[in-house]
């Protein structure tokens, strides 16, 4: 009969727990400095003239983000890149793009260095939604007014590839896919809430995300996402050396979530996205009558706090 009562009382205790009512939230201190550092790497297949071709792709960064001010549901935060390095690996030829590099001879290079810690404000809700973007633009403008040396021409057609990659909107979209992922209202082990998220590079696309809490520990919150990406049919042409074009992509991503519990900042996400369709060339003069290559991405992504 003891074994009995024992049992039951474990499985009242046991429900309980799962039936725990959480809201995982940021709830972050003023004056602190929190981090976000992110390893991708992506494989890309195109199709050209019957033909397939391999990249690899390697994106890491580092960012800073301190916080200036708390507000009832906001933070203001200053937020600057620690470090920015890609690699485009492509048969046997390959291009690295370094922040740390100190040759003004590499050019791509210096710009990624002369972006390092400048400090831009970003206003963050405490959902995780970036609610404005303030003076990167104005750094990006500043950096590219650094090197008098490029021709005007090329120089125009590498700040607006800076802007679309690096903009406020690019910015926005790609911060929220890590930190707009929390419930509008408490839930308990294994409930689901979905997210909507709009990216704005390299073409505007719009994410769906059913987030899942999977577990509670003593230290963190264990999410679930399975997601779908679609490219925004009504985009304007996105523009790449001179080019324009027009993506026509979808697919689907899973991540992974680990969240501190005091804190509510990420601590680590492993995401897994693969999308495939085609981008369109438009007709223009360096290429009359334009083109359509199929591609295929597979981009795996590993974020961590430290």
């Amino acid at each position: 009969m003891k074994y009995v009562s024992g049992v039951l009382l474990l499985l009242f205790f046991f429900n309980a727990s799962i039936a725990q009512k959480v809201k995982p939230a940021l709830n972050l201190k003023k004056g602190s400095t929190y981090y976000m550092i992110s390893n991708a790497n992506s494989t890309i297949v195109q199709t050209l003239n019957s033909q397939e071709n391999t990249l690899n792709l390697t994106f890491v960064f580092k960012m800073a983000f301190k916080v200036i001010d708390v507000l009832d549901t906001t933070y203001n935060m200053e937020v600057s890149y620690q470090a920015i390095n890609m690699k485009i690996q492509a048969g046997t030829q390959s291009v690295e793009i370094d922040s740390k590099k100190a040759d003004t001879a590499d050019v791509p290079s210096s710009f990624m260095a002369a972006m390092m810690n400048k400090p831009f404000n970003i206003i963050l809700t405490k959902s995780g939604k970036v609610k404005s973007v303030q003076n990167i633009e104005k750094i990006i403008s500043v950096v590219f007014d650094g090197f008098p040396k490029i021709d005007s021409v090329k120089k125009s057609q590498l700040k607006k590839q800076f802007l679309q990659s690096f903009g406020a909107d690019a910015f926005r979209g790609s911060l929220e896919m890590g930190t707009a992922i929390f419930p509008t209202k408490a839930v308990s082990r294994d409930d689901k809430w979905t997210i909507n998220t709009n990216l704005e590079a390299p073409t505007k696309a719009n994410v769906q995300t059913v987030y899942q809490l999977t577990d509670i520990t003593n230290d963190y919150y264990l999410i679930h996402g399975d997601g779908t990406l679609n490219t925004d049919p009504n985009a304007k042409p996105g523009e790449i050396n001179g080019m324009p074009m027009i993506y026509k992509l979808s697919g689907s991503l899973i991540t992974d979530i680990k969240i501190d519990k005091n804190t509510g900042w990420i601590s680590e996400v492993k995401l897994k996205q693969i999308m495939k369709g085609s981008i369109e060339i438009q007709d223009n003069p360096q290429l009359p009558g334009g083109m359509t290559i199929p591609m295929t991405f597979n981009t795996d992504v590993l974020t961590t706090d430290k």
